[in-house]
Parts: C-alpha cells; structure tokens; sequence
C-alpha cells in the first residue's frame, strides 16, 4: 500500500468526522484571516496567516530582490494546491485508489497593462490553465467523477472562476510628531 493511498485512508476519516459535525451543527462557517505588510528598505511583503509566514518579493527588474514568489504566482500555488487538495479529497470520498497526484499551474501576466497602447490589458493573470497528473488503477470513469466533483468543490477554483464582491476601506494615520529633545 502507497503511503498516498494510506493518507486517502485518514483522508476519508476526517471527512466523514467533519461531515457528522456539519451534520450535527457543531461545524458551520470559519473566519478567514491574512495580514501583510510591507517591509523596510526591501519592499517585500511578509504575509501572516495563523502562525505561518510567507514572504512575497519582485524581480529585480521592478526593485526587488527575488526573495520570494509574485502574488500572481501566489494565487496560481494556491490555485495548484487547493486542485491538489480537492483531489484527494475527492478520491477519500468516492474512495477511488490514488498512487500519486501532482497538478501544474501556468498563466501569462502582462507587465505593459495600463501603459500608453495597453490601457485596455488586463492587470490580472490571463490565460490560467492546470494539469492534473494522476497516478491511479482507478477506470476512466472514476477519475472523471473525480474531475467533476473537484471543478465543483474546489474553493480557490471557484473563487477565481466567479465574480466576487470585495470590500475595501484605507484607515489613514498621520505619524505622530517626532519628541522634542
């Protein structure tokens, strides 16, 4: 037995706890929260979530230092992890046999956007496309049902892929005047 295949086994458990909880109330919506911030003479971004810390930085060529991925590559790991997620937790639910799962993520950005003759590109990840490559004795159709349940269910995919409502508000604060000595 795979040590993947052990992990759907412990996948499945979890589920079907986490299923009895929402079934029984005990389980319903859960805040999110992420904070960043930008950093002193380096610009980089370090971004908190929980007790986990990311660091975010640009190329050189727009006065970074190449210390960590773009945003843009960001979303498009998280898009590629939470496919990833989804999958297996697909293949726990339908217990469909998974020896191995890797999915790969590309899109093209445009860093002309908003630039005299560009004033109508997008400012945003164009093109966003992934592969899933599945190891799996598991027939064709099996792995279909396990492609649609994830197009359904995969909460970052369908984050992207449906219009959201964002709310945004700035909380400016004047720096406190310099003590006199």
């Amino acid at each position: 037995m795979s040590t993947l295949t052990e992990y759907l086994a412990q996948k499945r458990r979890a589920l079907l706890d986490r299923r009895r909880r929402i079934a029984d109330g005990s389980l319903g919506p859960a805040p999110l929260k992420a904070q960043a911030t930008a950093e002193g003479r380096s610009g980089v971004r370090r971004i908190r979530v929980r007790d986990f810390q990311v660091i975010t930085d640009s190329p050189p060529d727009f006065a970074g230092y190449d210390l960590g991925p773009t945003s843009p590559e960001l979303v498009l790991g998280a898009l590629g992890s939470c496919l990833t997620h989804s999958y297996l937790i697909q293949a726990a639910a339908l217990e469909v046999p998974v020896d191995a799962i890797e999915v790969e993520v590309e899109a093209v950005i445009d860093p002309r956007a908003l630039t005299p003759g560009h004033e109508t590109t997008p400012v945003y990840p164009q093109n966003i496309a992934y592969v899933v490559r599945i190891e799996s004795p598991a027939s064709a159709a099996d792995i279909e049902r396990l492609r649609v349940n994830v197009e359904t269910a995969c909460p970052i995919l369908n984050l992207i892929r449906n219009p959201q409502t964002i709310a945004g508000r700035i909380d400016h604060r004047a720096p406190l005047p310099a003590a006199a000595e």
